[in-house]
């Protein structure tokens, strides 16, 4: 069976090598153009390409597959086409080069969680199951049918960047499983309940900037779950501090008031509902933190107020 693989960040690269160490065919890989990265803004190919060089498969990376992508994936007259955070919507036209077809390794429960950050949305969502789903892709944005799924709990203070190694391999195993299944005769597809489906929206920048009047669970979620990207901050005076890691805690106040601000005792600061203890933080040009040791070297004082300006849009 001939594969053509087509993937760009970190969460694709188990997915490739699993194909390759099963002895599949890839004869060929699509993936982002390389691009500037960095405060130096060197060009970085992606990881997915730096795996399929290593290992001599050709690789393909058109801005826009569905205009200058086509003719190239012809070409290599694929069998089946695997797809694992692209990041390009296929056409119709790239959909029917493939003999068999092609299958999406999605980092959601589906038809939880279309979009392309399923596994931040979790996070930020509270969901205390998390998983992958293998499903046949169509011209609908994550809508085709379903083939297996895997499912394990979200481990309590889990970031979105140590869930998303997880996911990873979770989909990767998942990938062999669904190709097996398919080889044998054994899979079926499983048309998706669309009634109860939601769809996430792209993240912003603007999302990491902390509301502290919502409840601490909800904050505490989104410092997770967008960690690493795009990151949660709060106003300081002389900037604004990182807040990479948190807890649900005990406390009243002022939405945004530091009500603990101790070296033995830690940070906390009030929110809308309950307080959030912040055990990992940033300052600008710093490092990450334990916020005890920041504590030591920048008193912070009780009965401040963070305050933001928060956008409605």
């Amino acid at each position: 069976m001939r594969i053509v693989f087509m993937g760009t960040p970190e969460f694709a690269v188990p997915s490739l090598k699993a194909l390759c160490d099963a002895g599949y065919d890839v004869v060929g890989v699509f993936t982002q153009p390389d691009r500037p990265k960095g405060r130096g803004n060197k060009v970085i190919a992606s990881p997915v390409k730096q795996v399929a060089v290593e290992k001599g498969i050709p690789v393909f990376q058109p801005v826009r597959i569905r205009k200058d992508g086509v003719e190239d994936l012809k070409s290599l007259a694929p069998d089946l086409c695997v797809t694992a955070a692209f990041g390009q919507i296929l056409s119709q036209e790239i959909l029917d080069i493939p003999r068999i077809g092609t299958v999406n390794v999605h980092a959601s429960i589906l038809p939880k969680h279309r979009g392309s950050a399923p596994i931040n949305w979790a996070i930020l969502q509270g969901d205390e199951v998390v998983g992958v789903t293998t499903m046949m892709t169509d011209k609908g944005i994550d809508t085709g049918d379903m083939l297996l799924k895997a499912e394990t709990p979200y481990i309590k203070g889990e970031t979105a960047g140590e869930l998303t190694i997880r996911m990873a391999e979770l989909g990767a195993k998942l990938l062999i499983d669904t190709l097996k299944a398919m080889e044998a005769g054994t899979l079926e597809r499983i048309p998706q309940d669309h009634a109860n489906m939601t769809y996430d929206p792209m993240l912003t920048k603007e999302m990491g900037v902390i509301d502290w009047t919502h409840s601490a669970a909800n904050i505490v979620n989104r410092i997770h779950g967008l960690n690493p990207w795009p990151g949660c901050s709060t106003a300081i005076e002389g900037g604004r501090l990182k807040l990479l890691r948190a807890e649900v805690a005990e406390g009243v106040g002022q939405p945004g008031e530091i009500i603990v601000a101790d070296p033995k005792q830690g940070l906390v600061i009030a929110a809308g509902e309950g307080a959030v203890s912040v055990t990992q933080l940033q300052a600008p040009g710093g490092k990450p933190m334990n916020s005890k040791d920041y504590l030591r070297g920048h008193p912070m004082t009780v009965g401040t107020v963070l305050k933001e300006e928060i956008s409605n849009g």
